[in-house]
């Protein structure tokens, strides 16, 4: 599994950012706990479900925050 898909819904969020350390740890940050406390800083991952989930652009549009992506949403091996 690649990094990019380690943080479950993080990835295809709009409140998702990426931050980076002088060691060469990137961490997922969800923007929404600058307003909302009920929303962890650095949640857990991989994050399966998430009612503040929305998808962010360049992601997938039919992903749910009710349903993690199952293995019929990746492309087929080539």
């Amino acid at each position: 599994m690649g990094a990019a898909a380690a943080n479950g819904l993080c990835d295809s969020c709009r409140h998702q950012q990426l931050v980076g350390n002088t060691r060469g740890s990137v961490f997922s940050l969800c923007r929404r706990s600058r307003e909302d406390p009920e929303y962890s800083r650095y949640p857990r991952v991989p994050v399966l479900s998430c009612p503040g989930f929305e998808v962010g652009e360049g992601a997938v549009a039919d992903r749910s925050a009710s349903r993690p992506p199952s293995a019929s949403d990746r492309e087929p091996p080539r």
